[in-house]
């Protein structure tokens, strides 16, 4: 109960309105404190267990000899700033957990934590992967839509953000899971068809040539698994998950059912990977659909209206998640609108965006209870 207690003062005191938090207010510095706490802890619980809470191609980051310093800034930064915040702000609850946090960390080694003795197991969960792509997207997308965005007075920390963060935690920690389950089939159809010829004359393209190749044929097969996604009931009960969210920014595309999530990227890899692109332009098209995602449910406001006749941008994909009576079951592409235009399913009014996002049916608020609303009954 006091845990329950705690995240609601802070998500209240996270949320607060542009006019309660005024520049000196303690507010800033507070928000500040609490994120680099956070980030040093779970860099700190990931170096005492790193076969476990670590993803192997990152590995390397925690051998370079900057990094240990680093992280003992970072917690110390956590600490001053929560002193400051604590110093500055009426309410208390931003500096004291920030602290308590920063504390935590250094308890637990900081920047001179050694490794526990070593699992044993080839499982492991990507803590470092969730650490990075919040620090990276957050980092690259945040400076955006503060500079131009769609909706002016929307705050960073809006009401469902946290909600949406733990998504981001959630796909994190699996994606060793969710990168076998999405190699899973064409692993299989590999081990009984002979294409080793063509899969061969694939991966000697050259190397921008197999990137659009890549776009162009998973978006293909995203366009008719997100189309059905919205067709079929029992589908579309998982999808409306991902459109349950009412505000539009940075990390809302992290909201998606794991079932959605293991379904989509299945079917879409599983062409490219049976084709035979070179392992470098599959890894840079990951890199790129990560960004991409991220860039078109942005709270980003221009328009973009010539090269958006092309490829996807942000208003085009804003409309896919309007509430408006237009915006119902349009714009399934996630890199090219040809599909839409094809397929009878674009629609791009001008310098026009919704007027609001959401569904009508009502999702429940709260990771769990968004896992189990699919399975069941009205």
């Amino acid at each position: 109960m006091a845990a329950y207690s705690l995240r609601k003062r802070l998500v209240e005191e996270l949320t607060t309105p542009r006019s309660d938090r005024p520049f000196g207010s303690g507010w800033l510095s507070g928000s500040a404190a609490l994120g680099l706490g956070l980030v040093g802890l779970f860099t700190v619980i990931c170096l005492h267990y790193p076969s476990l809470l670590t993803v192997p191609q990152l590995r390397f980051i925690g051998e370079f000899a900057w990094f240990r310093p680093m992280l003992t800034g970072v917690l110390v930064a956590a600490y001053v700033l929560a002193l400051l915040s604590l110093i500055l702000r009426q309410n208390k609850v931003l500096g004291f957990t920030a602290l308590g946090v920063a504390i935590l960390g250094a308890l637990l080694g900081g920047g001179a934590s050694q490794p526990e003795a070593a699992a044993g197991g080839s499982i492991y969960f990507g803590l470092d992967f969730f650490i990075v792509n919040v620090l990276f997207t957050g980092f690259l997308f945040v400076p955006l839509e503060r500079l131009s965005p769609h909706i002016k007075d929307q705050i960073l920390f809006r009401s469902e953000w946290h909600e949406d963060l733990f998504y981001y935690l959630v796909s994190s920690l699996f994606v060793q899971v969710l990168t076998f389950l999405t190699l899973a089939p064409s692993n299989f159809i590999l081990g009984h068809v002979g294409i080793d010829g063509f899969r061969a004359l694939v991966g000697a393209q050259p190397f921008w040539l197999q990137l659009l190749e890549i776009m162009a044929l998973t978006d293909f097969a995203q366009y008719w698994l997100h189309r059905a996604f919205h067709r079929v009931p029992a589908l579309w009960r998982f999808h409306a998950v991902h459109h349950s969210a009412q505000t539009m920014d940075w990390i809302a595309g992290a909201r998606m059912h794991f079932f959605e999530i293991i379904c989509l990227r299945a079917v879409t890899a599983t062409p490219a990977f049976l084709l035979g692109f070179a392992p470098a332009a599959m890894q840079a098209y990951v890199l790129l659909v990560y960004v991409y995602s991220t860039f078109i449910h942005a709270n980003f406001g221009v328009n973009f209206d010539r090269i958006g006749a092309f490829v996807v941008m942000p208003r085009f994909h804003h409309w896919h998640h309007g509430i408006d009576k237009e915006a119902i079951d349009v714009n399934f592409a996630i890199h090219f609108p040809l599909y839409d235009r094809l397929f009878g399913t674009y629609h791009l009014p001008k310098s026009q965006w919704p007027s609001g996002y959401g569904i009508s049916q009502p999702v429940p608020h709260g990771y769990w209870r968004q896992f189990l609303y699919p399975f069941q009954r009205d």
